[in-house]
C-alpha cells in the first residue's frame, strides 16, 4: 500500500484516507488489487492494480467495469476517478474501451 501512495504522491495526489478491499469482499475470485482513497480535495478513487502474465485483453476490461460496479454498490457511492495501474501487456481495443467508458490506465507503475 507505501508504493501506491508514493506513487500518486510524486504525481501530485495526496489521500487523507485510504484503504484496501479484498477482492471477496465484493464476491470476485480475481486475483487483482483493489483500493478506494479519498483526496484532500474531496474526489473518490477506485484504484484496481492488475499484474498476470498474459494478455489484458477487452473481456478482461468488461470483467472489470462490472467489478467497479459491485465496488460502487459494496461501498455505497460512486467513484470520481477510476484507475487501473497495471503491469502485464495490455490489448490497444481493452485500453480504447476502458477510456472511452471513463477510466485511467496507467502503464508507467513499477
Amino acid at each position: 500500500m507505501k508504493e501506491i501512495t508514493e506513487y500518486f504522491s510524486k504525481k501530485n495526489i495526496l489521500f487523507k484516507d485510504f484503504k484496501e478491499i479484498l477482492p471477496k469482499d465484493i464476491n470476485s475470485r480475481k486475483k487483482i488489487e483493489i483500493f478506494i482513497g479519498t483526496t484532500i480535495d474531496l474526489k473518490y478513487y477506485a484504484i484496481f492494480i492488475f499484474d498476470s502474465k498474459s494478455r489484458f485483453i477487452r473481456k478482461s476490461a468488461e470483467d472489470l467495469i462490472d467489478l467497479s460496479n459491485n465496488l460502487s454498490s459494496f461501498v455505497g457511492h460512486n467513484f470520481k476517478v477510476k484507475e487501473l495501474l497495471i503491469k502485464s501487456p495490455m490489448c490497444s481495443k481493452a485500453k480504447e474501451f476502458l477510456k472511452e467508458n471513463g477510466w485511467s490506465v496507467r502503464v508507467d507503475f513499477m
